[in-house]
């Protein structure tokens, strides 16, 4: 008597099983799967095409990967950006991407074989302007102002992609002047935040002047909000570029899926939704991808940035030269 319904029980359970679908595992930044990033329409875009489950696992993916090496659940990850991708390129976990890339609507050349830019923007202060009717007009005005002239909120680059590209901004515009540069900012900070979120909610409640932020942020202001009045000072020293980056797991068992995914972050579907989704640049940028508050956004004349190798060989002196100014 048990085997007939023991039969019974799998043929219950056969239809459950045949419909059950491929899950593929990306890891992510804790900003890109909340309900205000861009994850959850990425998500959705995705498994119309795929016939799998993304799963979106937030948190602070390097260190993880690091962690779990060969043994990591990711089949990809995205969101790195290139201030950490050597540290990330050298655990030779990561696959190339095998995408084709002279469609890049970015900045600078890109030709890195494994990771996969999806958007950029560049590092700028970005204040109100009915609050600030002075702002500075370059980086120099802003470090040469009296110590009282600006309350800022920055980010610290421990913990920060965004306090990073500070410390590499500031690095690429002054070099070994860097030191004298922070010393003369740092009266100015009135807080340093892990985040970026943090920083960006001070400045919209008006506790700050100003906040260390991308060109781009004043454009979820325009579109979602209809407020001119936040903007990004453009300063003539250049800005420092930003991109974020995919990549696929050497070590997934799901590769059909994770080129997939590859090759999903390059479609127009991906690239389309970008702009509002991430209040970023695409990075391939096609008619109709940007929204007209994107066209009114200022560019800087003049682009910044240190290539993987370079960001990582400066990030322990930089790190220094600011905890000498903000770690006391």
């Amino acid at each position: 008597m048990k085997y007939p319904l023991m039969l019974a029980g799998l043929l219950l359970a056969s239809p459950v099983l045949a419909d059950e679908k491929p899950v593929l595992t990306v890891y992510a930044p804790d900003y890109f799967t909340s309900e205000w990033g861009p994850g959850p329409a990425i998500e959705a875009g995705f498994e119309t095409v795929c016939d799998c489950d993304l799963k979106f696992v937030a948190g602070d993916m390097l260190p993880r990967i690091l962690l779990e090496g060969e043994k990591t659940e990711a089949d990809a990850v995205i969101g790195l950006n290139t201030d950490v991708t050597a540290r990330a390129r050298a655990t030779g976990l990561f696959a190339p991407h095998n995408e084709e890339t002279s469609a890049l609507s970015l900045p600078i050349a890109w030709t890195d074989p494994v990771f996969l830019p999806f958007n950029w923007g560049e590092t700028a202060f970005v204040y109100d302007k009915t609050r600030l009717t002075n702002p500075p007009a370059s980086f120099q005005e802003l470090i040469d102002a009296p110590d009282d002239a600006y309350k800022i909120a920055i980010q610290d680059p421990r913990s920060s992609a965004s306090g990073l590209a500070l410390l590499l901004w500031v690095k690429a515009i002054y070099g070994d002047q860097a030191p004298q540069v922070w010393a003369k900012l740092a009266p100015k900070v009135l807080t340093v935040t892990p985040g970026w979120s943090e920083s960006y909610g001070l400045f919209t409640d008006g506790e700050v002047d100003m906040v260390l932020s991308y060109t781009t942020s004043p454009a979820y202001h325009l579109i979602a909000e209809q407020d001119d009045t936040k903007v990004a000072a453009i300063f003539p020293e250049g800005h420092y570029f930003s991109t974020e980056v995919a990549a696929q797991l050497r070590t997934t068992d799901q590769p059909e899926l994770a080129q997939k995914f590859m090759d999903y972050i390059l479609s127009d579907d991906f690239q389309g939704m970008i702009a509002t989704a991430n209040w970023s640049y695409p990075a391939v940028i096609k008619p109709g991808f940007l929204p007209e508050g994107f066209a009114t956004l200022p560019r800087p004349a003049k682009t910044l940035f240190y290539s993987e190798d370079e960001a990582e060989a400066l990030r322990g002196p930089a790190l220094a030269e600011w905890l000498a100014a903000f770690g006391k």
